[in-house]
Protein backbone atom coordinates (compact mmCIF):
# COMPACT_ATOMS: atom_id res chain seq x y z
CA UNK A 1 0.00 0.00 0.00
CA UNK A 2 1.34 3.44 -0.89
CA UNK A 3 1.65 6.02 1.87
CA UNK A 4 1.36 9.84 2.11
CA UNK A 5 4.66 11.45 1.09
CA UNK A 6 3.80 15.07 0.30
CA UNK A 7 1.12 17.45 1.55
CA UNK A 8 0.01 20.61 -0.25
CA UNK A 9 -1.21 23.44 1.97
CA UNK A 10 -3.42 26.46 1.33
CA UNK A 11 -3.89 29.02 4.08
CA UNK A 12 -2.68 26.55 6.69
CA UNK A 13 -4.97 23.70 5.65
CA UNK A 14 -4.09 20.56 3.73
CA UNK A 15 -5.55 20.89 0.23
CA UNK A 16 -3.96 17.90 -1.52
CA UNK A 17 -1.90 14.82 -0.65
CA UNK A 18 0.47 12.87 -2.88
CA UNK A 19 0.94 9.20 -2.02
CA UNK A 20 3.84 7.02 -3.02
CA UNK A 21 6.70 4.80 -1.94
CA UNK A 22 10.21 5.55 -0.68
CA UNK A 23 13.38 3.61 0.11
CA UNK A 24 16.36 4.94 2.04
CA UNK A 25 19.59 2.95 2.24
CA UNK A 26 22.50 3.51 4.62
CA UNK A 27 25.96 3.71 3.03
CA UNK A 28 26.43 -0.03 3.63
CA UNK A 29 23.12 -0.88 1.93
CA UNK A 30 21.17 -1.41 5.14
CA UNK A 31 17.52 -0.38 4.94
CA UNK A 32 16.87 2.82 6.87
CA UNK A 33 13.37 3.32 5.46
CA UNK A 34 11.07 1.19 3.33
CA UNK A 35 7.62 2.71 3.05
CA UNK A 36 4.94 1.84 0.55
CA UNK A 37 5.25 -0.64 -2.30
CA UNK A 38 9.02 -0.94 -2.30
CA UNK A 39 9.28 -4.57 -3.38
CA UNK A 40 6.73 -4.52 -6.19
CA UNK A 41 8.12 -4.25 -9.74
CA UNK A 42 7.81 -0.82 -11.27
CA UNK A 43 9.37 1.27 -14.01
CA UNK A 44 12.45 3.27 -13.01
CA UNK A 45 12.09 5.37 -16.16
CA UNK A 46 15.10 7.63 -16.74
CA UNK A 47 16.72 6.85 -13.39
CA UNK A 48 17.75 3.60 -15.10
CA UNK A 49 20.15 5.60 -17.26
CA UNK A 50 22.85 5.31 -14.60
CA UNK A 51 22.82 1.52 -14.95
CA UNK A 52 22.47 1.63 -18.73
CA UNK A 53 25.43 3.99 -19.03
CA UNK A 54 27.50 1.72 -16.79
CA UNK A 55 26.52 -1.23 -18.94
CA UNK A 56 27.64 0.60 -22.07
CA UNK A 57 31.02 1.43 -20.51
CA UNK A 58 31.38 -2.26 -19.67
CA UNK A 59 30.83 -2.92 -23.37
CA UNK A 60 33.65 -0.61 -24.39
CA UNK A 61 31.98 2.81 -24.69
CA UNK A 62 34.79 5.30 -24.11
CA UNK A 63 33.63 8.89 -23.76
CA UNK A 64 35.10 11.93 -22.00
CA UNK A 65 33.38 12.68 -18.68
CA UNK A 66 31.09 15.40 -19.99
CA UNK A 67 29.75 13.21 -22.78
CA UNK A 68 29.47 10.19 -20.48
CA UNK A 69 27.33 12.31 -18.16
CA UNK A 70 25.20 13.16 -21.20
CA UNK A 71 24.78 9.44 -21.90
CA UNK A 72 23.10 9.18 -18.47
CA UNK A 73 21.11 12.38 -18.88
CA UNK A 74 17.58 13.59 -19.44
CA UNK A 75 18.82 16.83 -20.86
CA UNK A 76 17.03 20.12 -21.49
CA UNK A 77 18.27 20.57 -25.08
CA UNK A 78 20.62 23.43 -24.35
CA UNK A 79 22.94 24.03 -27.30
CA UNK A 80 25.80 22.28 -25.47
CA UNK A 81 23.57 19.21 -25.01
CA UNK A 82 22.80 19.10 -28.73
CA UNK A 83 26.46 19.55 -29.60
CA UNK A 84 27.48 16.79 -27.19
CA UNK A 85 25.05 14.25 -28.59
CA UNK A 86 26.11 15.18 -32.13
CA UNK A 87 29.75 14.65 -31.14
CA UNK A 88 29.04 11.17 -29.76
CA UNK A 89 27.37 10.28 -33.05
CA UNK A 90 29.97 11.93 -35.26
CA UNK A 91 32.90 10.26 -33.51
CA UNK A 92 31.21 6.91 -34.19
CA UNK A 93 30.67 7.74 -37.86
CA UNK A 94 26.93 8.22 -37.34
CA UNK A 95 24.48 11.11 -37.58
CA UNK A 96 21.20 12.38 -36.16
CA UNK A 97 19.40 10.37 -38.84
CA UNK A 98 20.52 7.17 -37.09
CA UNK A 99 18.69 8.10 -33.88
CA UNK A 100 15.37 6.37 -33.30
CA UNK A 101 14.16 8.53 -30.41
CA UNK A 102 11.27 10.77 -31.52
CA UNK A 103 11.83 14.30 -32.75
CA UNK A 104 10.98 16.67 -29.89
CA UNK A 105 11.07 20.26 -28.83
CA UNK A 106 13.29 20.99 -25.80
CA UNK A 107 12.29 19.59 -22.43
CA UNK A 108 12.99 22.94 -20.75
CA UNK A 109 9.85 25.12 -21.12
CA UNK A 110 11.84 28.34 -21.57
CA UNK A 111 13.89 26.78 -24.35
CA UNK A 112 10.77 25.24 -25.86
CA UNK A 113 9.06 28.62 -26.03
CA UNK A 114 12.14 30.12 -27.63
CA UNK A 115 12.27 27.37 -30.25
CA UNK A 116 8.61 27.97 -31.05
CA UNK A 117 9.19 31.71 -31.28
CA UNK A 118 12.12 31.08 -33.62
CA UNK A 119 10.03 28.58 -35.61
CA UNK A 120 12.58 25.84 -35.06
CA UNK A 121 11.29 22.38 -35.86
CA UNK A 122 11.43 19.43 -33.44
CA UNK A 123 14.63 17.41 -33.70
CA UNK A 124 15.71 13.97 -32.58
CA UNK A 125 18.79 15.57 -31.00
CA UNK A 126 16.48 17.77 -28.92
CA UNK A 127 14.81 14.75 -27.32
CA UNK A 128 15.83 14.59 -23.66
CA UNK A 129 17.15 11.05 -24.18
CA UNK A 130 19.28 11.74 -27.26
CA UNK A 131 22.48 11.44 -25.23
CA UNK A 132 21.55 7.91 -24.18
CA UNK A 133 20.50 6.98 -27.70
CA UNK A 134 23.68 8.39 -29.20
CA UNK A 135 25.73 6.38 -26.70
CA UNK A 136 23.71 3.24 -27.48
CA UNK A 137 24.43 3.64 -31.18
CA UNK A 138 28.13 4.27 -30.51
CA UNK A 139 28.29 1.18 -28.28
CA UNK A 140 26.62 -0.97 -30.92
CA UNK A 141 29.02 0.34 -33.56
CA UNK A 142 32.04 -0.33 -31.34
CA UNK A 143 30.98 -3.94 -30.85
CA UNK A 144 30.21 -4.57 -34.50
CA UNK A 145 26.50 -4.95 -33.86
CA UNK A 146 23.85 -3.56 -36.22
CA UNK A 147 22.89 0.03 -35.51
CA UNK A 148 19.55 -0.53 -37.20
CA UNK A 149 17.19 -2.07 -34.67
CA UNK A 150 19.33 -1.01 -31.71
CA UNK A 151 16.15 -0.48 -29.65
CA UNK A 152 14.86 -4.02 -30.15
CA UNK A 153 14.85 -5.80 -26.76
CA UNK A 154 16.43 -8.78 -28.54
CA UNK A 155 19.32 -6.69 -29.90
CA UNK A 156 22.62 -7.82 -28.32
CA UNK A 157 23.12 -4.36 -26.83
CA UNK A 158 19.76 -4.41 -25.07
CA UNK A 159 20.07 -7.97 -23.76
CA UNK A 160 23.38 -7.02 -22.16
CA UNK A 161 22.00 -3.81 -20.69
CA UNK A 162 19.10 -5.76 -19.20
CA UNK A 163 21.61 -8.12 -17.59
CA UNK A 164 23.53 -5.16 -16.16
CA UNK A 165 20.36 -3.65 -14.66
CA UNK A 166 19.43 -6.99 -13.08
CA UNK A 167 22.93 -7.51 -11.68
CA UNK A 168 23.15 -4.05 -10.13
CA UNK A 169 19.60 -4.23 -8.74
CA UNK A 170 20.22 -7.66 -7.26
CA UNK A 171 17.00 -9.00 -8.73
CA UNK A 172 15.73 -10.19 -12.12
CA UNK A 173 14.03 -7.82 -14.53
CA UNK A 174 10.33 -8.48 -13.96
CA UNK A 175 9.11 -7.16 -17.29
CA UNK A 176 10.41 -5.32 -20.34
CA UNK A 177 8.29 -2.46 -21.67
CA UNK A 178 8.98 0.49 -23.97
CA UNK A 179 10.05 3.81 -22.50
CA UNK A 180 8.80 7.13 -23.84
CA UNK A 181 11.92 7.47 -25.98
CA UNK A 182 11.41 4.06 -27.59
CA UNK A 183 14.16 2.26 -25.68
CA UNK A 184 13.49 -0.91 -23.69
CA UNK A 185 12.38 -0.21 -20.13
CA UNK A 186 13.27 -2.79 -17.50
CA UNK A 187 10.92 -3.17 -14.53
CA UNK A 188 12.54 -3.59 -11.11
CA UNK A 189 11.43 -2.82 -7.57
CA UNK A 190 12.06 0.52 -5.87
CA UNK A 191 14.34 -1.30 -3.42
CA UNK A 192 16.19 -2.77 -6.40
CA UNK A 193 16.50 0.68 -7.96
CA UNK A 194 17.98 2.12 -4.76
CA UNK A 195 20.43 -0.78 -4.58
CA UNK A 196 21.44 -0.34 -8.21
CA UNK A 197 22.09 3.40 -8.09
CA UNK A 198 23.95 3.03 -4.80
CA UNK A 199 26.22 0.42 -6.39
CA UNK A 200 26.94 2.78 -9.27
CA UNK A 201 27.58 5.75 -6.98
CA UNK A 202 29.86 3.88 -4.56
CA UNK A 203 31.76 1.68 -7.01
CA UNK A 204 35.55 1.63 -6.61
CA UNK A 205 37.77 3.72 -8.88
CA UNK A 206 38.60 2.15 -12.20
CA UNK A 207 35.24 0.44 -12.62
CA UNK A 208 32.72 1.37 -15.31
CA UNK A 209 30.22 2.28 -12.61
CA UNK A 210 32.66 4.69 -10.98
CA UNK A 211 33.35 6.35 -14.31
CA UNK A 212 29.65 7.04 -14.77
CA UNK A 213 29.21 8.33 -11.22
CA UNK A 214 32.22 10.64 -11.43
CA UNK A 215 31.12 11.96 -14.83
CA UNK A 216 27.74 12.91 -13.39
CA UNK A 217 29.30 14.51 -10.31
CA UNK A 218 31.71 16.58 -12.38
CA UNK A 219 29.17 17.61 -15.01
CA UNK A 220 25.75 18.13 -13.38
CA UNK A 221 24.90 20.59 -16.15
CA UNK A 222 24.93 17.70 -18.61
CA UNK A 223 22.65 15.51 -16.47
CA UNK A 224 19.68 17.87 -16.88
CA UNK A 225 20.27 21.59 -17.32
CA UNK A 226 20.85 24.83 -15.40
CA UNK A 227 17.10 25.41 -14.94
CA UNK A 228 16.39 21.88 -13.65
CA UNK A 229 16.12 20.82 -10.02
CA UNK A 230 18.48 17.82 -10.23
CA UNK A 231 21.29 19.90 -11.71
CA UNK A 232 20.77 22.62 -9.12
CA UNK A 233 20.78 20.08 -6.27
CA UNK A 234 23.97 18.40 -7.53
CA UNK A 235 25.64 21.79 -7.90
CA UNK A 236 24.63 22.89 -4.40
CA UNK A 237 25.78 19.64 -2.76
CA UNK A 238 29.07 18.63 -4.41
CA UNK A 239 29.44 14.87 -4.68
CA UNK A 240 25.70 14.20 -4.58
CA UNK A 241 24.16 12.36 -7.53
CA UNK A 242 20.53 13.05 -8.42
CA UNK A 243 18.43 11.79 -11.30
CA UNK A 244 14.77 12.23 -12.13
CA UNK A 245 12.50 10.00 -14.16
CA UNK A 246 9.11 10.34 -15.78
CA UNK A 247 5.99 9.59 -13.73
CA UNK A 248 7.66 11.11 -10.66
CA UNK A 249 10.59 8.82 -9.97
CA UNK A 250 13.53 10.40 -8.14
CA UNK A 251 16.83 9.10 -6.82
CA UNK A 252 19.52 10.86 -4.82
CA UNK A 253 22.82 9.49 -3.50
CA UNK A 254 24.82 11.51 -0.97
CA UNK A 255 28.62 11.54 -1.15
CA UNK A 256 28.82 8.95 1.65
CA UNK A 257 26.54 6.57 -0.28
CA UNK A 258 23.30 7.19 1.61
CA UNK A 259 20.62 6.62 -1.03
CA UNK A 260 17.03 7.77 -1.46
CA UNK A 261 14.63 6.41 -4.09
CA UNK A 262 11.09 7.78 -4.50
CA UNK A 263 8.08 6.93 -6.65
CA UNK A 264 5.00 9.16 -6.46
CA UNK A 265 1.96 6.99 -7.10
CA UNK A 266 -0.03 9.48 -9.17
CA UNK A 267 2.98 10.43 -11.29
CA UNK A 268 2.86 14.08 -10.17
CA UNK A 269 6.25 15.57 -10.99
CA UNK A 270 5.86 18.36 -8.45
CA UNK A 271 5.95 15.87 -5.57
CA UNK A 272 9.08 13.82 -6.34
CA UNK A 273 11.69 16.29 -5.09
CA UNK A 274 9.86 17.33 -1.88
CA UNK A 275 9.51 13.63 -1.00
CA UNK A 276 13.21 13.03 -1.65
CA UNK A 277 14.33 16.15 0.22
CA UNK A 278 12.26 15.19 3.27
CA UNK A 279 14.23 11.97 3.53
CA UNK A 280 17.56 13.71 2.91
CA UNK A 281 16.82 16.19 5.71
CA UNK A 282 16.27 13.32 8.17
CA UNK A 283 19.22 11.12 7.25
CA UNK A 284 21.75 13.93 6.66
CA UNK A 285 21.05 16.74 9.15
CA UNK A 286 24.67 17.87 8.88
CA UNK A 287 23.74 19.63 5.62
CA UNK A 288 22.00 22.99 5.74
CA UNK A 289 19.08 21.97 3.54
CA UNK A 290 17.27 25.27 4.04
CA UNK A 291 20.28 27.03 2.56
CA UNK A 292 20.46 24.50 -0.29
CA UNK A 293 16.82 25.13 -1.18
CA UNK A 294 17.26 28.89 -0.91
CA UNK A 295 20.18 28.76 -3.36
CA UNK A 296 18.33 26.52 -5.82
CA UNK A 297 15.18 28.15 -7.21
CA UNK A 298 13.92 24.92 -8.76
CA UNK A 299 13.99 23.18 -5.39
CA UNK A 300 11.62 25.70 -3.83
CA UNK A 301 8.13 24.22 -3.55
CA UNK A 302 5.89 26.80 -1.85
CA UNK A 303 3.02 25.35 0.16
CA UNK A 304 4.36 21.79 -0.26
CA UNK A 305 5.73 19.72 2.63
CA UNK A 306 7.48 16.38 2.27
CA UNK A 307 6.65 13.84 4.95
Amino acid sequence: MVIPLVQVFRDGRVESVHFGSRVVLAPDGTLLEARGEVDEPGYPRSTAKLMQAAGMVRLGLDLPPDLLALAAASHSAEEFHLAGAAQILGDAGLSEDDLRCPAHLPHDPVLRDQWLADRRAPRRLAHCCSGKHSAMLATAKRNGWPTAGYLDPAHPLQTRLAATVAELAGEPVAHTAVDGCGAPLFAISLHGLATAVQRVATAPPGTPEHRVAEAMRKHPEMVAGPNRDVTQLMTAVPGLIAKDGAEAVQIAVLPDGTTVAVKIADGADRARMPAALAALRRVAPEYDWDDVVQRCPRLATPNMVGL
